[in-house]
């Protein structure tokens, strides 16, 4: 099975479907055709455009890549259009904390 998102004018992921592999060689023409709208593949093992589309991503044209959402206003994209914080994660387990723009130890379980 072949997975295709639907991008809007600003590249942003509407919906992403299955479509059978009869018509993944195709594939965007025949949503297009189905559905209408602009449609891009997407690979859900990531062989193709960087990473799976999600609903909220953007598709980023110049670099055939998917980009995730922005997961915290204070991070920043890289070159290889991937989401950094301001510092880099320690190792061990932490989540981001945005209020105070640190990694926040998590208790273990």
């Amino acid at each position: 099975m072949a997975h295709f998102a639907e991008i809007d004018s600003t590249n942003t992921v509407l919906r992403v479907i299955v479509v059978a592999d009869e018509h993944e060689a195709n594939g965007a023409e025949w949503c297009h055709n189905l559905l209408g709208g602009t449609w891009v593949q997407t690979s859900y093992n990531h062989r193709i455009r960087k990473q799976y589309a999600g609903i909220g991503f953007t598709y980023d044209a110049d670099a055939d890549q998917f980009v995730a959402p922005q997961p915290f206003p204070s991070w920043t994209l890289d070159s290889n259009n991937d989401w950094q914080a301001p510092t880099p994660k320690p190792e061990g387990s932490f989540i981001w904390d945005e209020e105070t723009l640190a990694w926040v130890a998590t208790p273990a379980i």
